[in-house]
């Protein structure tokens, strides 16, 4: 298959490499770009743990020179990537959790107790999910560090107009809501809704399938499991 992937670059190069490996031709197209926000606060406290929503957190906070006190610290992730980037930031006691915000609140409140001290969240400037409502309703306190921002593309950029446009592609890999809002604006700002039909959206949860009903000619399909393996696996072999 020929497939557009559209995630920002930091994160892109590892999943194009398995996706070649299975035999499919990869298109990049990111419309999220990642902008670390180098002076942005981040708190001191007795931090009990530290959770991460993204991999993109695990490297904004490892670029603070703050990041060498924080590495004893238990890591609670949201997914297997996150986790992944946590040990190979030097991290030790990471856990994962099963790839969204609602398993990740409900293993830290298995595993600890809401007296044990404050979480710190690194985190962007945009979340989904309100883990720490879900944390606090708990009992737990939770503190959340702005540390990195995702700044959407403005136009669709030009590989994923080319190939849309051509009627090259097979399918299009979505990772999260905003991406895939984006996708869909921009498919749209550009002219080329009625090009999509029978474009296959590959997505990994409910809710960014739902973010894609301005484009109903998208075939739409969604992972069992909001994690990569599960959405590589939607792939015909």
């Amino acid at each position: 298959m020929r497939l557009l992937v559209t995630r920002p670059e930091e994160d892109s190069a590892p999943l194009a490499d398995a996706l070649v490996a299975l035999g499919h031709e990869v298109v990049m197209a990111p419309l999220l770009t990642i902008r670390f926000l180098d002076d942005a606060f981040l708190p001191e406290g007795r931090w009990r743990a530290l959770l991460f929503t993204s991999a993109n957190g695990v490297r904004a906070l490892v670029r603070r020179k703050e990041a060498l006190r924080l590495l004893p610290l238990p890591v609670f992730a949201v997914g297997p990537a996150s986790a992944d980037a946590a040990r190979a930031a030097g991290f030790v006691t990471v856990e994962a959790a099963g790839g969204d915000v609602t398993s990740l609140a409900d293993h830290v409140s298995g595993a600890l107790k809401p007296e044990g001290g404050p979480l710190l969240h690194v985190a962007g400037s945009t979340v989904a999910g309100d883990l720490a409502g879900s944390l606090g309703a708990q009992g737990f306190e939770v503190k959340r560090a702005v540390l990195y921002e995702a700044v959407p593309a403005h136009v669709l950029p030009e590989a994923a107009r080319q190939e849309i446009e051509d009627g090259s592609l097979d399918g299009v890999l979505l990772y999260s809501p905003r991406t895939a809002r984006a996708f869909a604006s921009l498919v749209l700002e550009a002219g080329l809704a009625t090009r999509t039909e029978g474009l296959v959206a590959y997505c990994l949860s409910p809710n960014v399938a739902e973010a894609l009903r301005d484009l109903p000619g998208l075939t739409v399909k969604i992972a069992r499991e909001p994690d990569q393996a599960a959405l590589v696996a939607l792939l015909p072999a």
